[in-house]
């Protein structure tokens, strides 16, 4: 398959691996490029030293395009920037903040710039500060999230009707079915997340990644909204965040509940009492780990079987 996101960014597949905090290095973005998709290295976890590390790493391990994601709210911020420009990074895909701060840097460097958006509103503002790519995120997808709570399959054609450039879909996406449904509704790609986390390549904790494949439907939530609204796994530290939030806790209670590192400790370090458990509603449908080269087999093979399904079928 050949469109824009492919010949934008030099890939054999539209599929897309998320660069989730603590479960996407440079094992799992070389993986996924690999085996003809773009894998792409979560820096929101890491110290500059350690990005630059990862980005080293990466080039040796692939030959293939590859791309790192970049949360523009990252303190050290500037610093993540002159590693990506120094090392030649060909992607950048940016979240979490103002994509007019950073846009303009990159692409005067030669790179590609994406920008992860929720709603119209931040589709159309990233498009006009020149991004090359939008990813649409719904309400299902794992980690942080848009207060809308809209669901992909209602975002996804009113980001694509509002804006020129190509959509990339996010959100409850992990098997051809669901990727053959984000292209119908007008999506160029898909970025998958959860599904890459239970594979043999993601930097998450076993624990973390076998409470994952354990997940059922109905094991997770959108939880700190007053904060940054993130879907976590119901656990120990879910139910203490739960009911301070029916309690009405303010922002600042819950900012103290969180604290720092509660992330690492539940992805990273595999804490599944007290940590944070960041994953999205198909963590239900997952259900073994593997391989992630297995992974974009399947899918692709499971999309072109429902593909060639549904063209047998026309009305």
């Amino acid at each position: 398959m050949q469109n824009r996101i492919t010949n934008l960014f030099g890939i054999q597949y539209p599929i897309i691996q998320a660069g989730m905090i603590w479960c996407s290095g440079w094992e799992l973005a070389s993986a996924v490029s690999n085996a003809g998709g773009l894998g792409i290295i979560g820096a929101g976890s890491m110290y500059p030293d350690i990005l630059r590390m990862q980005i080293k790493k990466c080039k040796l391990a692939t030959d293939k395009p590859f791309a790192v994601n970049l949360p523009l709210l990252y303190p050290d911020i500037d610093k993540h920037i002159a590693t990506i420009l120094e090392e030649k990074v060909p992607i950048v895909f940016t979240s979490a903040g103002n994509p007019a701060v950073w846009t303009e840097t990159l692409k005067n460097a030669g790179i590609k710039v994406v920008h992860v958006v929720s709603n119209e509103k931040f589709a159309l503002k990233a498009e006009g500060c020149g991004v090359d790519a939008i990813v649409a995120e719904g309400f299902e997808a794992g980690g942080h999230n848009g207060r809308e709570e809209t669901t992909t399959l209602v975002l996804i054609p009113q980001i694509v009707k509002a804006v020129k450039i190509p959509v990339i879909a996010a959100g409850g996406i992990g098997t051809g079915k669901t990727m053959l449904a984000a292209m119908a509704l007008g999506a160029e790609a898909v970025q998958i997340g959860s599904r890459f986390v239970a594979t043999n390549e993601s930097s998450a904790h076993q624990n973390f990644k076998q409470a994952v494949i354990d997940a059922k439907d109905g094991s997770t939530q959108l939880s700190l909204k007053k904060l940054t609204p993130v879907r976590l796994i119901k656990n120990k530290f879910w139910e203490q965040i739960a009911a301070a939030e029916m309690g009405g806790a303010s922002s600042e209670v819950l900012a103290q509940m969180l604290g720092r590192a509660r992330a690492k400790k539940g992805m990273f370090e595999g804490d599944l009492e007290e940590g944070e458990l960041e994953i999205g509603q198909i963590s239900g449908y997952i259900n073994e780990i593997k391989p992630a080269a297995q992974i974009v087999n399947e899918i692709v093979s499971e999309y072109n079987e429902v593909l060639a399904k549904l063209e047998g079928n026309i009305l």
